[in-house]
């Protein structure tokens, strides 16, 4: 398990002006909808963006504290 805060920290050590949106999917603090909106996704593909996440949750990934994840990513200045 893992709560929003430490998620949030996990992503913003990678991505410093992040925006972070995170929804507990299923109540056990292991299944995830994250939406992160950040400028380093600017002039990036998609698939790269989301290894770029998953890389700043890779920890909590190996550890087990993230089950599942669902990404959406986003530049700030996309509209929401």
């Amino acid at each position: 398990m893992i709560d929003d805060a430490s998620m949030t920290a996990l992503i913003r050590r990678r991505m410093p002006d992040a925006e972070v949106h995170i929804v507990d999917l299923t109540g056990t603090m292991d299944h995830f909808n994250v939406v992160v909106r950040s400028n380093a996704f600017a002039g990036v593909p998609l698939m790269d963006r989301h290894r770029m996440v998953e890389g700043a949750l890779a920890e909590a990934r190996a550890d087990g504290r993230i089950h599942a994840l669902s990404i959406r990513t986003e530049t700030l200045e996309q509209t929401r």
